[in-house]
Parts: structure tokens; sequence; C-alpha cells
């Protein structure tokens, strides 16, 4: 009787715990579909754009209010779509009402660095000071490097009086697991083509190849001083003076920062409000008008004429694989540009590329749509922080590539990545494997008598020449698809290639990239090609119903959202080493995951 007690109120405890989180996620469903009905925001005159980038910012930002909630702390954290930053930009640009921007700046979040995507928003805003407005930087907790290579951009910067300036420059990285391998008893299987192909050699190795550390070192160089360049062009700061303060690697106080040219002022937040003020021509006593970027992408424009000329903007962004989302490019992608190719209102397409590559075949399917729509209409590639690998492959069928000067791309190779775990199995676990084949290759790669993609047994000589013959067939075909897309000889691509990861800035010199700059560059010469003035951007691909989405993709997400939260920074390490025994087979990717400072 007292366990049949016990095991009642155990059930009722767990239906009320239940029904509690059912209604908390009803609560957040209602919450966000209250704020879909309500996008009406009321800009005054004379008011100023405050662009604050505390969230994560993507290429394209899902539109649905309900995938950024989390449901542990039932709040809402929205992520920022590139797009919807450079068109908010541009309206303030022309919006009369928009008298400067203010730009609260800490640090900028974004997949793969966000080098190139700081880059854009930078020229963006450029262009609106050309329009004769003006644009103040102020951040209260201090800028992170990326955050003020933005700054430099404003008419001044301020920062609060306690949070000096750190130039650090960049750096690289690398985790190789192979003595842990070997401690399990799991035996990493490679085959590649390329010596600078390295995305193995955490795997195999227990440090960098030479190889390897040359291209690293090549590209944060590159990096790094189109940073320096920028900041010393914009504070009129000599480039060996903050090279000279970034290697001396000090404290200093916000007040030698300013006496040397890096800030305009050294003032609390308040204070800076009462300058914000002066510079509207308020008095101290009046109040600032403000409108936050997340506020004023939804403000409604004057109509600006009806046409029915498209440019199709479609978005590429995430790992190549075997399924679509929202952050990962799968086979359907190629129906996409098909649906593209196919209508007649569109006349041109910009691709928007920012991946690290992955699935060689997906991306195979993905050039083909690619080829046979640059043969109907104008085909232009946009690359984002990262284009690279099966990243460049999807995009080297384009007539004109665009990279920002820090976009990562080239990685023009091809790898296999197995892993086989004998030792672990039979020594470690015990477990003992017999095997009857009706063929004599009839178990190629062993069995996997565990819920985990490692092989009970080593790859055979004979197993591994083939997949070797494989590999070289699909970086001969990589390489044709190069070839012929950028007009480069054999010879002159087998010098740049092999794996080799370049800059933009680099990889415009060599010819890989036609023109330095980013999305909006892009669409200008789509524009061109096209030979069209008037036209209405169409992105590609459609967004899901918010309710469809949410409902889809919660479980996931909560998963996603519980693992980030727990490990901290840790959750890309965990994440690269998920993605390694996921995506096992032929693949064409970048070496890295980029996180930058």
């Amino acid at each position: 009787m007292r366990s049949f007690l016990k095991y009642t109120l155990a059930t009722i405890v767990g239906m009320v715990l239940v029904h509690v989180l059912l209604f908390s996620i009803f609560i957040g469903f209602i919450g966000a579909i209250a704020a879909m009905s309500d996008k009406s925001v009321d800009v005054k005159d004379n008011s100023l754009l405050v662009i604050r980038l505390e969230n994560e910012i993507l290429d394209r930002a899902s539109e649905n209010p309900l995938e950024d909630i989390d449901f542990l702390t039932m709040k809402s954290k929205p992520k920022l779509g590139l797009n919807k930053i450079l068109e908010a930009i541009g309206n303030a640009t022309e919006d009369a009402r928009i008298t400067g921007i203010y730009l609260d700046l800490t640090d900028i979040r974004g997949n793969y660095g966000a080098l190139a995507t700081t880059q854009e928003i930078r020229k963006a805003l450029e262009r609106f000071k050309e329009s004769g407005k003006f644009i103040y930087s102020y951040s209260n907790l201090g800028y992170s490097q990326k955050g003020y290579y933005l700054a430099t951009v404003a008419d001044k910067i301020f920062v609060n009086p306690e949070t000096p300036l750190l130039l650090s420059g960049m750096s690289s990285t690398i985790s190789f697991y192979k003595e842990t391998l070997d401690k399990l008893g799991i035996q990493a299987e490679v085959v590649k083509v390329g010596k600078f192909k390295s995305a193995v050699e955490p795997f195999v190795s227990t440090e960098m190849s030479e190889a390897n550390r040359e291209q690293v070192k090549k590209y944060l160089d590159s990096s790094w001083g189109t940073i320096v360049r920028a900041i010393s062009e914009s504070r009129n700061i000599p480039i060996a003076s903050i090279n000279n303060l970034t290697n001396r690697f000090d404290i200093y106080t916000t007040g030698q920062f300013k006496d040397w040219g890096y800030f305009d002022g050294t003032v609390y937040e308040d204070q800076m409000l009462d300058i914000l003020k002066e510079k509207c021509g308020l008095l101290p006593s009046q109040k600032l008008n403000q409108v936050a970027l997340t506020d004023y992408q939804h403000v409604s424009l004057p109509f600006q004429g009806f046409t029915k000329d498209k440019i199709a903007v479609i978005y590429a962004q995430g790992e190549i694989g075997m399924e679509q989302s929202a952050d990962a490019i799968g086979p359907e992608l190629a129906k996409t540009i098909r649906k593209a190719r196919e209508d007649k209102n569109v006349k041109a397409i910009v691709l928007r590329v920012n991946s690290p590559g992955g699935s060689a075949l997906t991306s195979e399917i993905i050039w083909r749509e690619t080829d046979l729509a640059r043969q109907t209409k104008p085909l232009i590639v946009s690359m984002g922080n990262v284009a690279a690998s099966g990243g460049y492959y999807i995009s080297c069928a384009a007539d004109t590539i665009v990279a920002e000067p820090t976009t990562l791309t080239g990685s023009i190779g091809i790898f296999g990545l197995f892993f086989s775990g004998q030792e672990l199995i039979n020594d470690k676990i015990g477990i003992r494997t017999n095997t009857v084949n009706t063929n004599e290759h009839s178990d190629f790669g062993g069995s996997y008598p565990l819920p985990i993609p490692i092989s009970s047994r080593p790859l055979t000589l004979y197993e591994r020449n083939v997949l070797q013959n494989y590999v070289n067939q699909g970086y001969e075909t990589f390489l044709s698809r190069v070839m012929a897309g950028r007009g480069l000889s054999r010879s002159e691509l087998d010098a740049i290639a092999q794996g080799r990861v370049w800059t933009g800035e680099d990889a415009w010199n060599i010819g890989l990239v036609d023109v330095l700059g980013g999305l909006e560059d892009a669409v200008r010469i789509a524009a061109d090609k096209a030979g069209i003035e008037k036209y209405n951007i169409a992105e590609y691909p459609t967004l899901k119903n918010p309710i469809e989405a949410f409902f889809s993709d919660l479980t996931g997400n909560v998963k996603a959202r519980m693992m980030k939260k727990e490990l901290g920074t840790f959750y890309p390490a965990w994440q690269q080493l998920k993605n390694a025994t996921r995506n096992q087979g032929l693949l064409a990717r970048i070496p890295y995951d980029l996180i930058s400072n």
C-alpha cells in the first residue's frame, strides 16, 4: 500500500510538472504571437537609430519569434539577420526622420568568426556617413577587437572611463585528439588529397603540420592586416604604432588611449546621452528620440512603385550535408536554385554562401544547378564569413564571385574520415563479432556493434586503396568544376589548390575571387548584368510558417540550447567532435570552426 501511494504521488507530481511546463510554453507561444501581430513602430523627427549587436548575427535569421524563446528562462534572444541590418541602415540613410546613428557596442557575435559580417556592416555605415548624417559610438562595458574595428567607422568614439581597450591581435588554436583516441582504443582512418587539407590532423597527429601552420599564419596575418589598416585610416594612427601597442600587450588607461587617438572621450553612459542630445540640438531636459534597430527594421517606408522584375537572393548557410534547414545546406537547395532559374520574373540570382563545406556529393548536386542557372541568367556569388571547400565548390560556376577581404575561402580539396575501434570493442569492452559474407568484400569497412559510428576493425590495405581512388576521383571532379568556372589551367589551379585556405583578399589576388565586397555589392552587380534598374529582392529558401517551424524544430532547439547553456565556451569543441563522428565519408570541408575575439 505504501509503495502504491508513493508511485501514485510521484505520477501526480510528474503530471503537474509536465502541465506547468506546457503552460509556460503556451504563455511564451501566446506572447510571441502577440509580438508578431504588433510590428508598428512610430519614428519621430530628429531620431537616432540605435544599433546594438548583442545577439548572434546570421546572414539571414528566421523571422519566427517562437524560435528564439529560451524555455529554460522564458526569455527571447532573437538572432539578427545581416540582410535586415543592411536594409535598415540603407533605409535610415534615406529617411529624413533619422538624424544619426548611435552605435552601442561591446562585442559582435556571428557564425564562423563574423569578421566578414563586421566588414559588411562597417561598409554600410560608411555609406550612411556619406549622406551627411553622423555616427557616434559608445561602449559601457568595453570594446572587443571586432567591436572597436566596427566603432572606428564612427565620427566620434566614446568609452566608459574604466574599460580600457585590449588589443592582442589574432591567433588560432587547434586541439589534437590522437592521444585521447589511442587511449580509448579508437583509430582514425583517413584518406585525402591536398597537402594543405588539414581538417583530419586533429585525429591523426599531435601537432600542426608545417603546411597547415603556413596557411594559418598567412590568413591570420591577412585578416589582422585588414583590421589594422581600417583602424589606421579611420583614426589617423600609424599602422606601426598600432602593431607596437599590440605587441607590448599591456593594460593602459582609457585616458592614455584617448591621448593616443583611439578614443574621442571617456564618459559615463548618462554623459554620453547628454552628448547625443547636444548633437541632436536638444536641451539636457529634453527627451532623446531613439529607435532600436530591431524595431526600425519593421518600419514601413514610402511605396517605391511596382515592378515584376526580381533578383533572387538565395541563402546557403551552414554545413553541407543531407538535410536542409535554417543553419544547414542539403540537396534541397538545388531545387531552390532551379525554381529561381525557371522563374521568368527572376532576372538574376545572387547566391549568398556562408559555409565551411561538408558533403562532396551534395556540393556536386548543388553545383549542377548553379551551372545551369549561369547559362540562363546572371549568377553572382556573395561570400560571407566562410565559403571554403564545399562552400567554394558550389560557388565556382558563378559569373562573378564577390568576397570580403576577411572571408575565408578556397580549401579546394577532399578527404574521407572514418573511425575504427577494434581495441575498444574487443579488448576494453569485450565485444566479439563473427561475419558471414556472400561475396569477397561484403563486410567492407567492418561492422558497427556499438550505437556510435565506430567500426569493429581497421580498413584493409585493399579497402584503403579503393577509398583513396574514390577520393582522387572526387578531387579531380572538384578541380574540373573550378577550372571550368574560373578559366584556370590545371597547373595554375594546382599551385593554389591542394586544400589551401585563403582570405578573400588573397583569393582575389590569385583569381579565385573577382570582386572584394559584400552582399549589397553582389546585388548591384547582378542588376547591372541583368540590365535592370528597378527590381524587388526575393529571398529564398522560403521561410517556414512560424507555428509550423516552432513545432517541427522544438525538440532540437531545446536540446541545443540546453547543451550550449551547460557547456558554455566548450560547446564549439563538443560540436566539432560530434561533427567528426557524424560527417564520415567523402567530405569537402574547411579545417576549422572559427571563433574571433
